[in-house]
Parts: C-alpha cells; structure tokens; sequence
C-alpha cells in the first residue's frame, strides 16, 4: 500500500495569525485537503500559541474526517487538553521557545520516563501515541510503550548534493527497519518536498507522511488542492 498522506495546517494559521485575522482558516484548509486526498491533518499546538490555537484543534476534532493527529510538547497543559479535544493520535515533539521550527528529535534516552507517563495516559484515554525521533539507532530502539514513530527527515531534506542526500536516506532507512523490526508503525515528515519526498514515500513499509510548509508554500501559487495532489503523485511515484 502507499504511503498516506496528513496535511499539516500549522502554517495556514500562521498566515492568519500574521494580522490576527480570521482567514485563511485552517479548519477550510483541512476540508479542502481532505477533499484533495490526504487521508488525515496534522497540528502541532505550540505553548507560545504561535499559530494553531486551543479552538482550531476543537474544530478540527469536530470537522475532520480522517485522522486528526495532534503534535505536542510532554508539558501539563498540553496534555491536559489533549485529553480533552481525543485526537485519534498524538505526536510528542520537542519544543524550546526560541526555535522556527521543530530542531531535531525528542532524546528518548534521556527524557523517557517523562514521555512514559505522558504515553500511558494518553494511550488510557483511547489515543494512539507516536514520537518524533532523529534517525538515530539508539533513539529508536529506546521507543517503549507507544503505537508509532515518526522519523525526522529534516537532514535528509538539507541534502546540498546527492552523496549526502543518499547518506542520510540511508539513516532514515535502518532507522525505518529498526522500528519496524521493534513492532512500530512508521511515519516520516519535515522539510519534505514533491522533489525529495518519493524515496521516504517508498521504504518499506511506510504508512504515512506529514507534510505542511511546503504544501502550504505551492497553495499560494497553484492552490492548496492541486498542491495536495501534486504532492501524492510525488509520492506514489517512488524514487
């Protein structure tokens, strides 16, 4: 089966935020991706409230049809509303204030024990658990107690030449053996594009994508429903 597709909306409310408007909606943008092919949406509810926001999150709940996967920090009160909203999934991620976006993985290693918790409770509520991790050998063989792993493509994306691009594919890849190898469904996601995405798309055993800036960047010059499509022919088309 190929991989599916979870539009991430996070950057249609960041438009919206930039003058504090009520468009464009991300809840709109959902419907429309949805209607175009994703299987699901993504959102990572940030603690600053950057560009999601607590309401979104309940409409989406309300709204979408196919999976609704909710991206947050181990903190309290995020925890406390994923409780509340039950998303059909959460991604925990790390999170410092200061960043642009998502650096790196969540260091399981060292922050297990409070990811466990998080894990259990989210998992008594009814709600499937993933972590955002680094292709890291040591990070995805300490994954204990979660449905999934979602791993972070992000240098595979900053690839400048194709040796190192092909380096890091294969990083992602015994990463992808490992967690699978472990019993774990597979997601990827982070900086992937319609022009680097189809060999992530085409490892083994790959269920789904999340994808977000780079749909969200071709929607204002072509449309978020053809960029939608352009991206799962991207996808369906391998390396």
């Amino acid at each position: 089966m190929p991989a599916r597709l979870s539009v991430n909306v996070d950057h249609v409310a960041t438009l919206r935020q930039a003058r504090r408007a009520a468009y464009p909606d991300p809840v709109e943008a959902a419907r429309i991706a949805e209607d175009a092919g994703a299987s699901g949406i993504t959102v990572h509810l940030r603690v600053d409230r950057r560009h999601i926001q607590d309401r979104d999150v309940e409409r989406l709940r309300e709204t979408v049809r196919g999976k609704l996967n909710l991206e947050m920090s181990t903190a309290e009160e995020m925890l406390e509303l994923a409780l509340r909203v039950r998303p059909e999934q959460v991604t925990l991620v790390p999170e410092r204030p200061e960043e642009v976006t998502t650096e790196g993985g969540l260091d399981v290693i060292r922050h297990g024990e409070r990811i466990a918790e998080v894990a259990d409770r989210l998992k008594a509520a009814g709600i499937e658990v993933s972590l955002f991790v680094d292709p890291d050998l040591e990070q995805v063989q300490a994954i204990r107690g979660v449905s999934g792993f979602e791993i972070n493509t992000d240098a595979y994306t900053r690839a400048r030449v194709q040796a190192e691009a092909t380096i890091q594919l294969d990083k992602v890849a015994r990463a992808a053996t490992l967690g699978r190898g472990q019993g774990l469904h597979l997601y990827a996601g982070h900086g992937l594009r319609a022009d680097n995405v189809g060999p992530v798309a085409s490892l083994p055993g790959m269920e789904e994508l999340n994808i977000g800036h780079w749909l969200v960047s071709r929607a204002v010059l072509v449309g978020l429903d053809a960029a939608v499509r352009e991206m799962l022919a991207a996808m369906g088309g391998g390396a």
